[in-house]
Parts: structure tokens; C-alpha cells; sequence
């Protein structure tokens, strides 16, 4: 129901008197290269490392390459970015148009400073996402005047039209493309439910044509599993032979087995960070009713389900608020915990172009129930022996694993055994920064050769 004025103009009130007491984060500069070091001035539009796989993959990414002899300063918009000892910080503040508990706001005439507030502002009034564009421009405004502060730009999925500024501007980029956001979309549109949805989600994905347009005349692309690169060449048109596959890792020294916690015979857990059909969340709420109705079970989801949104109005068709926990804003530790307590972890996504809680439930050598959905197979690896998988977006499917874990032991513990042993063996974060930083030596590699092609100006 829409609101009525006077509750809009409170609203917006409030909203205003939030933002003055809210204080941009001091930039902090980067730990200087080791000799023969980079400097790596990394770009990520989104820093929250708890909402989705950007912040995680900025935070480890930029530690371990700091631990391998580089200087990283992470450029980054709202929701800020955690970041460890040694990796620079240079905020670069929007307007914060989706923040909690007020998304979708109204800023105070006083909070535009620039044409790019102006033209953030005007985009999410039409509908769109306006993050990825605006960010970009600012940060290749920030960037013009440190030319001679680092070696190379690492862009984290931005792929806004100020990166072909920068390297019109003479900087050598890469970027780290996860997967086709072309996928997003199209489940998306498949799951709306009216045509006002369907063309409020074309809208909200305008974004979408300027980041094909951008990754198209990038000169290297990083992805994360070969599902990826090869979806992204399918999809986006991006040439085979400027992509590489860097895979993801995870902190096996945090996500570890916990013997000392003893599993909860019931629980059930998934990590979905946002609200949207492309997680499968609503798939697997189904099949923890069918379960429900023979077994006690229990569903620990990390992540808040939006007010309203699909998730919340299936939790409550199905009668499952009494079995449903959702947790948010937790710790590594605290999540790693979490994933030691469970009996059975679950990635029910409908498609993913890698999936960090796959291996981080792995890592912690707990028994893992994923979909064939995109490069999950890839991830996974052996079915019946590091993983369980089954077709996405099929609820029976879903609980028939479950139950199967639940009642096989020896399964289990198989499972859990060979999930971990594959992670040590392919999925770390000291492996990513490796494969990454050889990915930043091939890009010097090749502008230096453009360079000497060209000849002197």
C-alpha cells in the first residue's frame, strides 16, 4: 500500500537527519612493496564484506597480496569495506541511495556535492541502478591525479563506462569479472510476478548494456571458474583469449572443522545475502516443509530476507517462522561455528559463477547439498564424494538429499572429509592472490608491448 505524505515526509526527515551524523571513514595509506613489488590501486563499488561475495573477495584478496610483497590501497564506496593490517583506504563516497534503514531515499539538498550525486540521484528516480556508472567516474576522478602512485588499476566488477577513462587516461586495468550479470536478469524477469515487476527489473538491470559494452573492450579479464568465462564470452561477447580463470579461495585457517562443537541433528543451514530467485532460497523453504512434516529440522539462514520480499511471504505460506533463524552481521569465527553445528549445509542457487559459502562449508568439513546451477559442479567436484548435487529449482530434489545425508552417516562423513581435503588442495586465498598477481604482470606485459607498437608520441 502506498504511503501517505506526512508518513513519506517523516520519512524523508528522518532520512536527513541520519545522514548528518554520518561520517565518511579517514583514508589510510597503503604498506609500501616489498622489491619487485606492485602497486595495485583496486577498485570496489560495494565494500560491505557481509552482503554478497565483493567485500570478502576485496578483504582476503588484498591481504594475501600484501602478504606476497605488493602494496594494495582499496578505493571503495558505501557499505565500507573491512580491510586487514598493511591494505590501503581511500573511501569514495556516493550518496548511499540503498543504505539501511532507509534505501531508496531522498537526500538533503546539501549532500550533492558533484554532477555524478546529481547523476546517481536522477538514475535511481527513473528506476535504475545507478552504483556501478556513477562510482567509476568518481573514482577515475580520484585516480587522474595519482598517476604516479601505482602500477596498475584492479577494477572488482565495477565495468562502469569511467574505466575506459582510465585507461584512456594511460592505466594499465584488469578487471575480475564473477559472472554475467546477464544471468541475474533473466532469472529475475522469469521470476517476476506481473508486468509492472517485469519492466520495473529491465529498468533496475539498465546498467547492464554499459557493462557489456566495457568488459567488451577490456584488454584482460579475470573470472572465477570456467562456467564463468565461458558464460561470459557466451552472453556478454567477450573474446576467449583476454580471459583468464583466477579461482576463488577461502580462509582454511578460519573455516576449519570444529570437533569440540557437536552437530545439531536437524539443522540445516544456507548462506543467501540477498533476496533474489537466483539464490533458490524459495526452493529450498519448500523442501524444508516437506521435511518438516516427517523429521524435526531446523534452518539457520546467514542473511536477512527483505520485509516483504519473496522469502519472508514463503516463509510464512509455508507456516515455517517457528523452524526459520536467520542470522546477520556475524564474524568469520561466528560463522564458521555456525557451519561446525550444522548437519547438512546447503547452496541451493539456481545458478552461481563460482559460490563462496560452497567452499567455505567445505572448508569446515561439513556435509555439503548443492545444485548443478552454473560453475557449482566445478566447485563441488565428485558427486557422492566431496558433495552432493541436484537439479536447481526443484524442491523434491533438494529434500531427498537432505535426507539422505541426514540418515547416512558414513555418507556424511565422506562428504565432509573429501570437501575439505579438495578445498586445501585448490581453493585458497594464497593461491587467488598468486594466480591474480600473474594476471597483473601479464597486463603490464602487454601494455608495455602496445607501447613499443605505437612508438613514441
Amino acid at each position: 500500500m502506498p504511503k501517505n505524505p506526512w508518513t513519506r515526509l517523516v520519512e524523508i526527515r528522518q532520512s536527513w537527519e541520519r545522514s548528518r551524523h554520518i561520517e565518511v571513514p579517514p583514508a589510510r595509506p597503503a604498506k609500501p612493496p616489498a622489491p619487485g613489488g606492485l602497486r595495485i590501486a583496486y577498485l570496489v563499488y560495494r565494500g560491505n564484506p557481509r552482503c554478497g561475495g565483493q567485500g570478502v573477495y576485496t578483504r582476503h584478496l588484498a591481504r594475501e597480496l600484501v602478504g606476497l610483497g605488493h602494496s594494495v590501497e582499496v578505493f571503495a564506496g558505501q557499505p565500507w569495506p573491512e580491510l586487514d593490517e598493511g591494505v590501503g583506504f581511500t573511501p569514495v563516497p556516493g550518496l548511499d541511495l540503498y543504505r539501511d534503514p532507509d534505501p531508496f531515499r531522498v537526500p538533503h539538498p546539501r549532500e550533492f556535492r558533484s554532477r555524478h550525486d546529481l547523476l546517481e540521484f536522477a538514475i535511481m528516480c527513473t528506476a535504475g541502478f545507478p552504483e556501478p556508472r556513477t562510482f567509476s567516474l568518481r573514482a577515475r576522478r580520484l585516480l587522474a591525479g595519482r598517476r604516479g602512485d601505482f602500477d596498475i588499476v584492479h577494477d572488482n566488477q565495477c565495468l562502469g563506462s569511467g574505466l575506459l577513462g582510465m585507461i584512456e587516461d594511460g592505466w594499465p586495468l584488469l578487471t575480475t569479472l564473477h559472472h554475467p550479470i546477464t544471468v541475474d536478469r533473466e532469472l529475475a524477469l522469469s521470476h517476476a510476478e506481473n508486468a509492472y515487476r517485469r519492466m520495473t527489473q529491465r529498468r533496475w538491470f539498465g546498467f547492464l548494456g554499459m557493462q557489456i559494452r566495457v568488459a567488451q573492450k577490456l584488454p584482460r579479464v579475470v573470472t572465477v571458474s570456467e562456467s564463468s568465462k565461458g558464460d561470459i564470452s557466451q552472453q556478454m561477447k567477450v573474446d576467449l583469449a583476454r580471459m583468464t580463470v583466477v579461482p576463488v579461495g577461502v580462509d582454511h585457517t578460519v573455516f576449519r572443522p570444529r570437533p569440540e562443537r557437536p552437530r545439531a541433528p536437524g539443522r540445516i543451514m544456507v548462506t543467501s545475502s540477498s533476496d533474489v530467485p537466483m539464490k533458490g532460497l524459495v526452493p529450498l523453504l519448500e523442501a524444508v516443509a516437506k521435511l518438516r512434516t516427517e523429521r524435526d529440522v531446523e534452518l539457520v539462514v546467514i542473511g536477512r530476507p527483505t520485509e516483504g520480499g519473496r522469502v519472508a511471504r514463503t516463509i510464512d505460506r509455508l507456516g515455517l517462522a517457528p523452524i526459520v533463524r536467520c542470522e546477520s552481521g556475524i564474524s568469520d569465527d561466528e560463522l564458521a561455528i555456525l557451519y561446525a553445528e550444522a548437519q547438512v549445509a546447503v547452496v541451493p542457487s539456481l545458478y552461481e559463477g563460482f559460490s563462496l559459502p560452497a567452499i567455505e562449508a567445505m572448508a569446515c568439513g561439513v556435509p555439503l547439498l548443492a545444485t548443478t546451477g552454473g560453475a557449482l559442479p566445478e566447485v563441488v567436484g565428485t558427486d557422492g564424494e566431496t558433495g552432493l548435487l541436484v537439479p536447481p529449482d526443484d524442491p523434491e530434489a533438494l529434500a531427498s538429499g537432505i535426507r539422505r545425508i541426514m540418515d547416512d552417516p558414513e555418507l556424511a562423513r565422506r562428504l565432509g572429509d573429501g570437501g575439505r581435503a579438495r578445498v586445501l588442495g585448490r581453493f585458497t586465498w594464497e593461491a587467488t592472490a598468486r594466480g591474480t598477481a600473474e594476471q597483473y604482470r601479464a597486463t603490464l606485459d602487454d601494455q608495455a608491448r602496445r607501447t613499443a607498437v605505437a612508438g613514441p608520441c
